[in-house]
């Protein structure tokens, strides 16, 4: 007879890891989570919308609360002027009163928005493109046209207007605005200073040095980026692989936000929040609008060559200030006597700025060698006494004749 049948038990390998495992007197405390050093700082991965292209009301929400309704009626009107002086404007330019004329039709609620949810004391850095932003701030039209009609200054008083001159170099307005908003903070004024910026100004080494010292010494500033998908004619798919430019704010430690740039009242909301947020000492805020520009890049381009006209219409059908009228006509604040209240009020606004331009302004050719250099050169007191001497030559044949 055999030997009884045993069983035979597999070995069991004990490991060092088990053994911790198994013993709870000798389990490790569990690692903290680390915190995501990107929170806050992210803006929503779909841009901010309070209005449905048509005007129809989205759910209230609790991060971006509507601003009162009074203010969407002024900017209703401020966009309403704004966008007849853009139109006078541009034909100013094809009558020969203006040089160059970069046109923002399209991009109402954008510019009227940022100056609404501004104060008069804090600052503006506009581009070449913020005409109707500054007239919705109330300076002067033909102050404001004055540069692009060929002058050799701005027009208007940047310190009395707490407005800087209109920039045409790329984001250097970038660089100027987070030295002033760090300058008044220094001295204890809760000033904001707001950075105007197209798509193309983000691919400049001036806006990421602006951003970057703005951070870190929590300066604040606003940079307003209006993406209207094309610099000039550079797509945006040409400037950046990023989701969205507002992601470039995390790269520095300042906290975004993406805006449906033709809603007039998600950018006054969105806008509003950036604003209280540098003015309470949190440092800056970076904004993008999807928004688009109807017209060309300046008069000077010619725009069918790089989009379509379906992609135009496309944006037509986005008009920020027929959603906005939609909505308030809804909200029972704006009705046909209101509307056409406005227009006039525009219509008139866009006459006196004609007829204001087509005055001939008297200019002194000598002035052309001021400001050149703190002491003139040889070459240009030349230059400036040749010209003298040219207007005094036309003088005398115009006495002779």
């Amino acid at each position: 007879m055999g030997p009884p049948h045993v069983q035979e038990v597999p070995a069991v390998t004990t490991t060092p890891q088990a053994v911790r495992r198994a013993s709870p007197r000798t389990r490790r405390p569990a690692t903290p989570a680390v915190p995501d050093p990107s929170d806050g700082l992210l803006p929503r991965t779909e841009p901010v919308r309070l209005l449905d292209p048509d005007g129809t009301p989205l759910p209230p929400r609790d991060d971006y609360p509507e601003p009162p309704v009074e203010a969407l009626r002024e900017m209703y009107r401020r966009m309403v002027v704004g966008r007849r002086f853009d139109i006078q404007a541009t034909a100013l330019t094809k009558q020969g009163r203006l040089a160059v004329y970069p046109s923002s039709r399209g991009q109402e609620a954008c510019q009227v928005g940022a100056v609404l949810a501004l104060r008069d004391t804090d600052w503006v850095f506009p581009t070449y493109r913020e005409s109707m932003a500054l007239t919705a701030r109330g300076i002067d039209p033909v102050e404001v046209l004055t540069l692009l009609r060929g002058d050799w200054h701005c027009g208007y008083d940047p310190a009395q207007r707490h407005t800087a001159p209109q920039c045409t170099p790329l984001a250097t307005q970038c660089v100027h605005a987070a030295g002033l908003a760090y300058g008044e903070s220094y001295q204890g004024r809760d000033t904001v200073a707001l950075a105007f910026i197209g798509d193309g100004a983000t691919s400049e080494g001036d806006f990421h040095e602006g951003v970057n010292f703005a951070a870190v010494f929590k300066a604040p500033v606003v940079y307003f980026v209006q993406n209207n998908k094309y610099a000039i004619s550079v797509p945006l798919s040409r400037q950046t692989a990023a989701p969205s430019l507002a992601y470039k704010g995390v790269g520095y430690g300042v906290p975004s936000e993406q805006v449906d740039g033709n809603d007039p009242v998600a950018v006054l909301a969105v806008l509003n929040r950036a604003v209280e947020h540098a003015r309470s000492g949190k440092g800056p805020f970076l904004v993008e609008a999807h928004t688009y520009r109807m017209e060309p890049h300046t008069n000077a381009d010619d725009a069918t060559r790089y989009r379509d006209a379906e992609e135009v219409e496309a944006w037509r059908d986005r008009d920020p200030v027929a959603r906005l009228e939609t909505y308030l006509r809804a909200r029972g604040v704006l009705d046909d006597a209101a509307v056409a209240a406005i227009a006039d009020e525009a219509e008139a606004y866009a006459a006196a700025l004609r007829d204001r331009m087509n005055a001939q302004p008297t200019v002194d050719p000598l002035s052309l060698f001021e400001h050149v250099y703190a002491e003139p050169t040889p070459q240009l007191v030349e230059q400036r006494e040749q010209v003298r001497a040219e207007l005094a030559a036309a003088r005398d044949e115009e006495g002779d004749a």
